[in-house]
């Protein structure tokens, strides 16, 4: 089919109106400009009903001469589906006429038309329910004969429904279609008076959306036809997958075609050579028989179909030459209804050879010739003679198998029922209207004896019933029905036969939206799996990735892109990849955060053992020595140069192995604070003393030269106790100063490696650090040069010997601590400053107390004031 867009008809006809109109105002009736002579049945009643049904499949155009009017097309080969849903409506109607509490008092009549598929006839057909056949209609009185219809049920076909309803809208003659599916007529700017029983096929394109989003099938072919039915399904197909369409879901390529053999081999090519393993076709029985004709010609298997409302239930189809590639197919169907008794009225069709109008009997007479093969017009000359035979009107009709009261599978005849009863349900209402009370201006109600089409309009949007078999009727704002699809599939049974069979529906309600009902373990796959296909462009991205659109491509064709580190993906198809928080990392499969690893200087790993150990060994070899020396205090070696200077640096060598243990550890903030201020004090401590005997011992060789003895009285032992106060209560205060102004804090460094924490005490104040550090080294080297100096006095004196060696180990160590420190990262810079401390303290220890301890221990004859004293002499 194609769209209307034949303007002459249209024009004629508006030309027609107007001269209606002009004719009107100078005349008292309107004359009829020419009958159309369609079949037809008819009832009358208080309020008549119109109908058109697809009761010929065919029509035979007649020649055109130019030189006289056309006849109409001569209708033939009788549809025996278009006349079973004529008569549903004939019993809807002969049913609500018996029930007493629908329409009291009013009878239903019904004018039925065949409009034997084709457009012209249709409209022909319209045109005469909505006028009448009067010859001559006259204004001041109410018409005789057939009146003009109130409602119209039909038409079966998007494209004709389009053409009538653009013509009733302008009158507002309500029409309710029971097969029209195209979306566009939901378009109330254009069709004001048009409703429907069947879904729009927006919904159907939505249920096979749901149906795909179901299976996981987020990559299908989608094949339409090239007319009303197949292109707006590509729009609403185009509209709910783009971007403000929902989830990952795309097709191939649209493909509209028409009759041209090259386009359908063109179709199936692309459909061999593509990756989709489901496709949708959005077609009509006999496109679709040319399509699947060619995929069986080119053997494509492997394929799942997905059938439109068109072709769903088509017998054609569902045979052995079709079947091993359409098996399994899933389609949409027009809901299944049940319409209790209509079977018994069709049992009662009798041909009727001398009553009733010709037009009506010639509809009921083919349904007679077509299930007995008889005639009731005289036959030609070898009619019985070739096996024919009349029909008498006696046949008995239960003694034959015929489609037409077969009432198991009812659909469309159901949506002619939902139809006829809405129409009688916005009558009901509208006559139970109260005056005074009514919708219509100054509260107005409408009157059977005055009814305005638009106002039949205004009841059909209210109309909300439930049918017996349980399905909610009502119409929205733009005309359209509650919708409910059945869910059908095609199983292929090992007999070789076919069983169509419902495995689910999809509906929308009122209070629940819209639902999708499938019962899988009914569905019939034709694979060898038994299982549904997988259908996708591209495999989902795991967790751990995430989905990079291809250029050029629909969006459900990617590739997977591993999280870069420090960011996650924790589910299937992420988009993007979220950063960890800032205590976390990514796991190696990108799929967590975990907690990041924590490095500082423990007492647990190697490194820091082994500095615990050396630690906690000086500080217990400085216990010994001085053990050794309280233990021996009264002997010359320990006696000589202030022996009380030598227990007090013993102390304070002690004081700085202990402070290693502050750098070892997690940092927190009191070790942060006392570890540096620790140090620095211990040292100084330490240092002072060494300057202090240094000082006294140039002292005692000044003193022991003519004139000096007056030296000695400024260092005595209050004066080196003093000394040794005051430079180490300057280090106290600058320490004071930098834990006041900037103190040291524990801090999480995350520069050096992304994926762990470096737990490490910042120093607050680089300035006051590197005061700490400056004092130190401005004490050890005066120490260093005093002891120098003093290096080449008589042995009895020379101690400085020691402290210069001890000096110059001292010195060297922290002069290569300085960029050793600055160029260590994280724990290593505690650990650099930890073997820093260690090794000035051991060498000062050995430097200074190896020698004595050496003399007291190993040659005890040395230790003796004669001995010491000899030593100059001897030299």
């Amino acid at each position: 089919m194609r769209v209307f867009s034949d303007n002459t008809l249209l024009l004629t006809l508006l030309y027609c109106c107007f001269s209606s109109v002009v004719s009107s105002s100078l005349y008292s009736s309107c004359q009829l400009q020419g009958q159309f002579n369609l079949n037809g049945m008819h009832k009358t009643g208080d309020v008549i009903l119109g109908g058109l049904f697809a009761i010929n499949l065919f029509s035979a155009d007649p020649d055109l001469t130019f030189t006289s009017e056309p006849q109409l097309p001569t209708c033939y080969s009788f549809d025996i589906t278009g006349f079973r849903q004529a008569q549903s409506m004939a019993f809807a109607i002969d049913e609500i006429n018996r029930n007493s509490k629908l329409l009291p008092n009013v009878t239903l009549g019904y004018s039925l038309y065949d409009n034997c598929i084709q457009l012209g006839i249709a409209f022909h057909a319209s045109l005469s329910l909505v006028s009448g056949q009067e010859e001559q209609v006259t204004l001041d009185k109410r018409c005789v004969g057939t009146p003009p219809v109130q409602g119209i049920v039909g038409d079966s076909s998007s494209t004709r429904s389009i053409a009538i309803s653009s013509l009733l809208g302008l009158y507002r003659v309500p029409m309710v279609s029971y097969y029209a599916t195209c979306s566009c007529l939901s378009d109330r700017q254009r069709f004001p008076s048009f409703f429907r029983t069947i879904p729009s096929d927006a919904f159907q394109v939505n249920a096979m959306i749901q149906i795909l989003k179901h299976f996981g099938w987020t990559w299908a072919g989608l094949i339409v036809s090239d007319d009303d039915y197949g292109v707006h399904a590509a729009r609403s197909f185009h509209s709910d997958l783009g971007p403000a369409g929902g989830g990952c879901l795309a097709y191939t390529e649209i493909l509209p075609w028409g009759d041209d053999p090259a386009e359908v081999r063109r179709i199936v090519d692309v459909m061999r050579k593509s990756t989709a393993r489901v496709v949708i076709v959005f077609a009509h029985n006999s496109r679709t028989i040319n399509l699947m004709q060619e995929v069986v010609r080119q053997n494509v298997t492997g394929l799942q179909w997905i059938a439109s409302e068109a072709w769903t239930l088509a017998d054609v189809l569902q045979t052995p030459h079709f079947m091993p590639y359409l098996g399994g197919t899933l389609g949409i169907a027009i809901r299944r209804g049940e319409i209790p008794g209509l079977r018994d009225f069709l049992l009662q069709i009798r041909p009727d050879l001398h009553h009733g109008s010709a037009d009506g009997k010639n509809v009921v007479n083919q349904f007679w010739e077509h299930t007995f093969q008889c005639r009731f017009a005289p036959p030609p000359a070898d009619w019985v003679e070739t096996g024919g035979q009349l029909c008498t009107g006696q046949e008995v009709i239960e003694d034959v198998e015929n489609e037409l009261v077969d009432v198991s599978d009812l659909r469309s005849e159901y949506n002619v029922y939902k139809a006829v009863y809405a129409l009688a349900y916005a009558l009901d209402e509208m006559l139970q209207c109260e005056p005074g009370r009514g919708p219509f201006s100054n509260n107005t109600c409408a009157h059977l004896q005055r009814l305005e089409p638009w106002q039949l309009v205004y009841y059909l949007g209210k109309v909300n019933f439930t049918t017996t078999f349980g399905d909610q009727v009502s119409f929205d704002e733009n005309g359209d029905t509650l919708p409910i699809y059945d869910i059908i599939n095609w199983a292929w049974l090992p007999d070789g036969r076919t069983k169509v069979q419902r495995v689910g529906e999809v509906k929308r309600s009122a209070f629940k939206g819209e639902e999708l009902i499938l019962d899988e373990d009914k569905i019939f796959w034709n694979f060898e799996s038994k299982q549904p296909p997988r259908s996708v462009c591209s495999e989902s991205c795991p967790p751990g990735t995430r989905m990079a659109r291809k250029k050029g491509e629909p969006e459900c064709c990617f590739d997977c892109v591993p999280c870069s580190e420090g960011k996650i993906s924790n589910k299937t198809d992420s988009m993007e990849c979220i950063n960890c928080p800032e205590d976390f990392w990514s796991s190696p499969q990108r799929d967590h955060c975990v907690p990041k690893k924590t490095e500082f200087l423990s007492y647990h790993e190697p490194l820091g053992i082994c500095l615990t150990t050396t630690s906690l060994l000086g500080t217990f070899i400085c216990v010994v020595v001085l053990g050794i020396f309280i233990h021996h205090h009264s002997t010359p070696i320990v006696r000589a140069n202030n022996s009380e200077l030598s227990f007090l640096l013993l102390v304070s060598l002690k004081l700085c192995f202990l402070c290693s243990l502050l750098f070892i550890g997690r940092p927190r903030l009191w070790t942060c604070q006392l570890r540096h201020a620790a140090f620095g004090i211990s040292f100084v401590l330490c240092v002072s003393c060494i300057l202090v005997k240094t000082m006294v011992v140039l002292a005692v060789f000044r003193a022991s030269k003519p004139g000096g003895e007056s030296s000695l009285k400024w260092y005595g032992a209050v004066q080196q106790r003093g000394t040794v106060l005051v430079l180490t209560s300057v280090q106290a205060a600058i320490c004071t100063a930098w834990l006041v102004s900037a103190s040291p804090v524990p801090h999480k460094n995350t520069q050096y490696h992304s994926d762990k924490i470096v737990y490490e005490c910042e120093v607050g104040s680089t300035v006051g650090f590197a005061v700490l550090l400056a004092y130190i080294g401005l004490l050890a080297v005066l120490s260093c040069l005093l002891a120098f100096l003093a290096k080449n006095l008589p042995d009895s004196f020379n101690e400085a010997k020691h402290i210069t060696f001890s000096m110059l180990i001292f010195c060297a160590v922290w002069v290569a601590f300085v960029p050793a420190y600055i160029s260590s990262p994280g724990k290593y810079a505690d650990a650099v400053e930890v073997f820093a401390i260690l090794a000035s303290s051991f060498g000062l220890l050995v430097a200074l107390f190896g020698p004595k301890c050496y003399i007291i221990l190993l040659r005890p004859e040395r230790n003796t004031k004669k001995a010491i004293m000899g030593r100059g002499t001897t030299k």
